[in-house]
């Protein structure tokens, strides 16, 4: 699996754990940080919301102060399904019911434990299918 990292200047401490966290998993990791004081979250949640589309079996992960703004942005992409998530439970519920391909994360609310049980949460679980794809389809085709 890929995973596919950005954050805006509110979440780089948090990235920065992140990132290490996923390659000590032995997880290929491609990264959009920002070189700039002060960025626009949106460009980053399109940033990974494209590589997310194009590469089939990966998942992204963004993070900004507190994960609300890339949530919003996230998923306004066809076929993204983000989820913001504060601890493991909200990460694996999202993996089984929602088949979310998108974990959003805030740096201002959670602290690296807590993220570190969400990221393995979000990371090994699968998703259940059968009564969820047909609701997952709904969201696919405005039907909600």
């Amino acid at each position: 699996m890929k995973v596919y990292l950005a954050t805006d200047h509110a979440g780089i401490r948090l990235a920065d754990m992140v990132k290490d966290f996923l390659l000590k998993r032995g997880i290929e990791v491609e990264s959009f940080l920002p070189q700039e004081a002060k960025v626009d979250y949106p460009d980053y949640a399109q940033k990974i919301c494209k590589c997310v589309l194009n590469d089939e079996g990966s998942r992204g992960i963004l993070i900004c102060g507190t994960g609300i703004g890339m949530s919003i942005s996230a998923n306004r992409f066809k076929g993204i399904r983000a989820a913001l998530c504060t601890d493991a439970y909200m990460a694996k519920m999202t993996r089984m019911h929602n088949d979310a391909n998108v974990l959003c994360l805030g740096e201002r609310l959670s602290g690296f434990g807590v993220v570190e049980s969400i990221l393995e949460a979000f990371l090994d679980t699968e998703f259940e299918g059968e009564r969820h794809l047909s609701r997952i389809q709904k969201i696919e085709l405005g039907g909600c």
